[in-house]
């Protein structure tokens, strides 16, 4: 049974994600390059979908010791996090930015690959989830997964994305069954679809500032 909902086990999720997701390192890179030009100093910072905290460990490295929360539905990433982070005073919450519950306001809130698992309604309500935690003026930065515009350029962007997949040394079994996930346990949507769920949510700046592949980078300033 697996222990989180990416197509890894949490415990191989470090080693096979950049073999899985093209330029992923750059995701993180990205947002913390976005933050220090849009908040230059945060104070406080939430990751929800934390995964094994990687991203968190880069915040603390760039801007020193901030008050922290790392949320993740799943058990034992939030584990493997806490045991990465230990040296760091860092709150961890067990729950997904669709049922999330905290009380405090952030500079910034971040989802990095972690929305893209959830259906409409419950997409609705995680983006809902991240705007009220943030304080006014604040930075909500995610990346997930896109739905090209038409059924060419998904099979187009699938093919794409296998070929890379295999050329990072993944087996083309294990590939094709991470690939058959988009659309089932995968649910992207557009672009444009991003934008308006983002506008509709309440964020007075919406903008994409990051496209490759199959993969896009969004932020909302409230």
């Amino acid at each position: 049974m697996k222990d989180n909902k990416t197509s890894q086990a949490a415990i191989d999720y470090d080693v096979n994600v950049c073999k899985t997701i093209p330029r992923y390192h750059m995701f993180h890179d990205e947002t913390l390059y976005l933050v220090k030009e849009a908040i230059s100093e945060p104070q406080s910072w939430l990751d929800t979908g934390c995964g094994t905290g990687t991203l968190l460990e880069k915040v603390i490295k760039e801007f020193g010791q901030l008050r922290v929360v790392a949320a993740d539905p799943a058990e034992e990433m939030l584990k493997i996090a806490a045991e990465k982070l230990k040296e760091s005073e860092i709150t961890y919450v067990l729950s997904g930015s669709e049922v999330l519950d905290y009380p405090d306001k952030f500079d910034v809130v971040t989802a990095i690959m972690a929305h893209h698992y959830l259906d409409e309604e419950s997409r609705k309500k995680a983006t809902q989830n991240c705007f009220d935690k943030l304080r006014q003026g604040g930075i909500y930065i995610t990346f997930e997964t896109i739905k090209p515009n038409t059924e060419v350029a998904i099979q187009i962007g699938l093919k794409r994305w296998r070929t890379a997949q295999i050329l990072n040394g993944k087996r083309p079994d294990i590939v094709d069954n991470h690939i058959s996930r988009y659309g089932s346990e995968l649910l992207p949507i557009t672009i444009e679809a991003h934008l308006k769920l983002l506008r509709e949510t309440g964020f007075s700046t919406v903008e994409v500032f990051w496209v490759s592949g199959m993969q896009a980078g969004f932020y909302g300033i409230k």
